[in-house]
């Protein structure tokens, strides 16, 4: 059954992979569900999963989030429903591999529009409404990418730096407010990230966490109000490998690792 005093959450990117599995969490808690994603179909099977099995309220909302307006078209729909979102996670987002100078400009606006504008753009519209409850929760999905430079995916590796620096910034604003800011920050994980960004095989692929143990790791951080959360020993390592080495030798690093796929 669910909890009649449960609060509302909202999850983009949440048809497949860690939004989906983070979907879950909050419904066997017996939290309200608004679920934002491209694939409509996907998302009505997952609401229909959840109503199932948790019996909580599923809102689902079909926005591409590379649209400039879907996020403000996000809220205005959540305002007309009367929901006052408690639990903000800005999971979707993607990425693309090969040398900058081949890449597809469209697909590379699209990849900032999606993992930076609109992340920055739905967090900038519920936060006031937190503030005024003096309570609240965000979670901005990163990566253990935003800790370095990653030749052959430059421009993702560049959004996870944005997702991590504003993150951690927010987050010191908001101190004593009543929200709090984490962001997850995972390494490679068993999604579709990997087949839409076009890597087929390769270390990027092995050692992968699963994506419901990624999930787990950063459900527990939210509510626990962590700031910051790298799921995994390697990847906790390659976050503090900044910190004793130059950045050069880092971006030299990353970039043999990537190439080398």
């Amino acid at each position: 059954m669910a909890n009649p005093s449960g609060k509302t959450a909202l999850i983009t990117g949440a048809s497949v992979g860690i939004g989906r599995d983070l979907a879950e969490l909050f419904a066997r808690d017996g939290h309200r569900l608004v679920l934002v994603a491209r694939n409509q179909s996907q998302l009505e099977g997952v609401a229909s999963h959840l109503h199932e099995h948790y019996g909580v309220d599923v809102l689902v909302l079909p926005k591409d989030l590379s649209a400039p307006d879907a996020s403000q078209q996000v809220f205005d729909q959540v305002q007309s429903a009367g929901m006052a979102i408690e639990y903000l996670v800005n999971n979707a987002g993607f990425g693309t591999y090969g040398p900058f100078a081949q890449a597809d400009v469209a697909t590379q606006l699209s990849m900032l529009q999606v993992n930076i504008a609109a992340l920055t753009h739905l967090t900038r519209l519920f936060l006031p409404g937190m503030l005024q409850r003096r309570s609240g929760r965000i979670m901005n999905v990163g990566s253990v990418a935003g800790f370095v430079p990653g030749a052959f995916m430059a421009v993702y590796y560049a959004t996870k730096a944005y997702v991590l620096s504003f993150s951690e910034a927010l987050a010191t604003e908001l101190r004593g407010s009543g929200v709090t800011v984490t962001v997850l920050c995972p390494g490679p994980t068993a999604t579709e990230f990997q087949k839409r960004a076009g890597i087929a095989r390769g270390r990027l692929l092995s050692n992968r966490m699963s994506s419901q143990r990624v999930a787990q790791l950063g459900y527990r951080a939210m509510m626990g109000g962590r700031r910051v959360a790298v799921t995994g020993l390697s990847n906790k390592i390659l976050a503090f490998l900044p910190r004793l080495a130059p950045r050069s030798l880092v971006a030299g690093m990353t970039g043999k690792f990537n190439r080398g796929r």
